[in-house]
């Protein structure tokens, strides 16, 4: 892996490439540092962490929420507004449909109605934050209607301006945009995190307490570890369905047989982002028409609660089959496989391949749900038995995007070394 990292530093256009995506990095911390106009951000320190939801989306965002920053709705009004127009488009709206089907002109026409909805779920999502912060906290100097759309104007021009980013970094840097802005936002949070975690657990004056907080901080770092590594066996986990063509031989040789792969984790932390909406949705319709009633409903959800935190395991756990069957058409495949001559051994084309087919889909899928919703509820349940705040507490959404990001990344740059050798080979 270090030999893979020099090697891509002595390459000038793919270190150009590295350099403009920490530029375009720097760019988006110094954004996420500077409040939007007119808000006392003093007044919100520390507030957020009361509130699970808010803190996930804090903790996303690198702290940017907490600081009600230009950038504090970061990119996740885009991420939600993909993920409506590509569940819309699977045979729900015609038009939409079409137009996924037309290559890479309905691309961009989907892509654009894609920026035209972030742009109203970013106004309605942080019209609704900063009337929700306002009614608590008193942050804003103008309190009346103009200060509320004047400054969630501002929050949605800074989304919309980290998505103009995230495409330049696609087009001239490295990795997917989106991905890499969120990642870096997380990794932020990091050492800050870890400073925390130490002044708690070794916080304390007697040399005893001393010691065992030592070896807590150790046994938290032991764990941090463990859940990253549990999330990459998670990640790179596949079920291997062996497939073999018609034209070759009878003989089952090694290069007669392939390989079919099933990803244990097909949806990636998709389900966790659509429960973590389901949940929230209601909270902001109810803090326009009844804020009371929006304490009590928020409260109830609260994911820091068995009942709250019940609720967001199954609604992961059914979206992760739901988005997994949008994933991966078991009729499509089988389809594909008799196109292509290919058949399972043993297993009938058509029908039976089918049958087969979602049956194995659907058993991987529970072990793979059971290991998303166990990563997903970790930051949530420690805390009710440790010392530790939920914004510290090991795992979540968090440790999945960090590390998918990161080897979808490596495995991009090691792509790009390799087309680069090939291409003076051939030279």
């Amino acid at each position: 892996m270090l030999r893979t990292f020099a090697s891509l530093f002595q390459n000038k256009e793919t270190r150009n490439r590295i350099f403009f995506t920490l530029v375009m990095l720097l760019i988006y911390r110094i954004g996420s540092a500077i409040p939007a106009p007119g808000v006392d951000s003093a007044l919100l320190a520390g507030q957020i962490s009361d509130n699970s939801i808010l803190s996930m989306m804090n903790m996303l965002g690198g702290g940017a929420l907490e600081r009600l920053s230009v950038f504090a709705m970061g990119v996740h009004p885009y991420i939600t507004a993909s993920i409506i127009i590509q569940l819309l488009s699977m045979d729900v709206i015609p038009a939409l449909s079409e137009m996924a089907k037309s290559g890479q002109t309905g691309r961009m026409k989907m892509d654009k109605i894609t920026r035209y909805l972030a742009v109203v779920l970013a106004f309605i999502q942080a019209a609704s934050i900063v009337y929700g912060f306002d009614r608590q906290y008193h942050m804003l100097e103008n309190s009346g209607l103009s200060g509320y759309i004047y400054t969630a104007t501002i929050l949605t021009a800074g989304t919309m301006f980290l998505i103009w980013i995230g495409d330049r970094i696609s087009q001239k840097g490295v990795g997917n945009g989106l991905s890499i802005i969120i990642f870096a936002g997380i990794v932020a949070n990091l050492p800050a995190q870890f400073v925390q975690v130490w002044n708690i657990l070794a916080g304390g004056t007697s040399q005893g307490e001393l010691f065992n907080g030592i070896l807590q901080f150790a046994l938290f770092c032991l764990m941090y570890l463990f859940i990253i590594v549990f999330v990459i066996i998670m990640e790179t986990a596949v079920r291997k369905i062996p497939i073999q063509y018609t034209n070759s031989t009878n003989m089952r040789g090694g290069g007669d047989i392939t390989y079919l792969p099933f990803k244990i984790n097909s949806a990636s932390v998709i389900p966790v982002i659509f429960a973590q909406a389901i949940m929230t949705a209601p909270q902001i319709v109810l803090s326009f028409i009844n804020y009371d009633a929006y304490e009590k409903l928020s409260n109830f959800l609260s994911l820091s609660k068995p009942v709250g935190l019940t609720i967001y395991a199954v609604l992961t756990i059914l979206f992760t089959f739901f988005y997994t069957d949008l994933q991966v058409d078991p009729e499509k495949v089988s389809e594909n496989l008799n196109k292509s001559g290919a058949y399972i051994p043993g297993i009938r084309p058509g029908t039976e391949t089918k049958t087969y087919l979602k049956k194995v889909l659907n058993r991987i899928t529970v072990l793979g749900a059971a290991a998303l919703v166990i990563v997903a509820i970790i930051p949530y349940i420690l805390p009710m038995f440790t010392p530790l705040p939920q914004s510290v507490s090991i795992g979540g959404t968090g440790i999945i995007i960090v590390v998918g990001v990161a080897m979808e990344t490596y495995a991009q740059l090691k792509g790009q070394l390799t087309q680069k050798n090939y291409q003076g080979f051939f030279k």
